[in-house]
């Protein structure tokens, strides 16, 4: 008998301290009951305080490693996370444009969790320019929303952003310093809605990748992308109230937090 799995194709970095990039993806993923398919955009050298070294990926190989995959899975959504080099976000769009009906999820990965900058003005403007305009679900933080957008108000930038072409644009408030965590979706030329959560007490490995990630995979099961950013917020914030300890720095998301017993 066989069980059918949403496929979702993730670029993304390879992280080998195992708490963002694609392991965080694929962690997550599977937490949807989704299969995994991916192509690493760059390998790093990092840990869970900071990334030490960015090492981009050669742009034919992400593009026929897609292609290839693309072939033969039925693809239902891609996400996007660290890209890393404008070079591999215009291979990342040559592979956009074959498959214009395919969702697009892109968390724009733009500093490390401890500060390191991982992109540059032109991979900026390469993302703003190819990118957005092929992307369903936006999700920056506060910070990178500023950065792509050139502006220092949050609500600006949401509209902004979607000027530039997205469907839908998630502003996670994390980073700002309120008592709640406030996350703003914009769509259709307005904020569209307001989300408060709980504001947990550390810093955490991958949430970023967590909330993009859970978005994708319940786009590629169908939902609507409005009840996904929903439903993938409370997946996060669960993920990180039960997140645990693995290095000096970080904590990692628990993304299999549901398979635990509440005792």
């Amino acid at each position: 008998m066989t069980h059918h799995r949403p496929v979702v194709l993730s670029f993304s970095g390879h992280d080998p301290s195992g708490g963002a990039g694609m392991q965080a993806d694929i962690e997550t993923l599977v937490s949807h009951q989704c299969h995994a398919a991916s192509v690493i955009t760059a390998l790093t050298e990092q840990d869970t305080r900071n990334v030490k070294k960015l090492i981009p990926q050669n742009p034919e190989n992400i593009i026929s490693q897609a292609n290839t995959v693309l072939n033969d899975l039925p693809v239902n959504a891609f996400k996007i996370g660290l890209i890393g080099h404008h070079e591999t976000a215009i291979a990342i769009y040559a592979i956009l444009k074959q498959y214009p009906h395919i969702p697009v999820i892109l968390d724009p990965v733009l500093a490390a969790g401890g500060g390191t900058d991982l992109s540059t003005d032109r991979l900026i403007t390469t993302m703003v320019d190819l990118l957005l305009p092929c992307t369903t679900v936006l999700t920056p933080n506060s910070e990178e929303a500023r950065r792509l957008a050139g502006l220092s108000d949050l609500d600006e930038c949401g509209l902004a952003l979607l000027d530039k072409g997205c469907d839908y644009v998630l502003i996670t408030g994390a980073h700002e310093d309120t008592p709640t965590v406030s996350n703003q979706l914009f769509h259709d030329l307005r904020c569209w809605e307001t989300y408060s959560w709980d504001r947990l007490p550390y810093s955490y490995h991958g949430s970023g990748c967590t909330l993009a990630a859970s978005i994708a995979a319940l786009m590629a099961h169908g939902l609507e992308p409005a009840q996904a950013v929903m439903e993938a917020q409370e997946f996060t914030w669960n993920s990180l109230k039960s997140a645990y300890t693995t290095g000096k720095g970080q904590l990692n998301p628990n993304r299999f937090f549901w398979m635990e017993d509440d005792a």
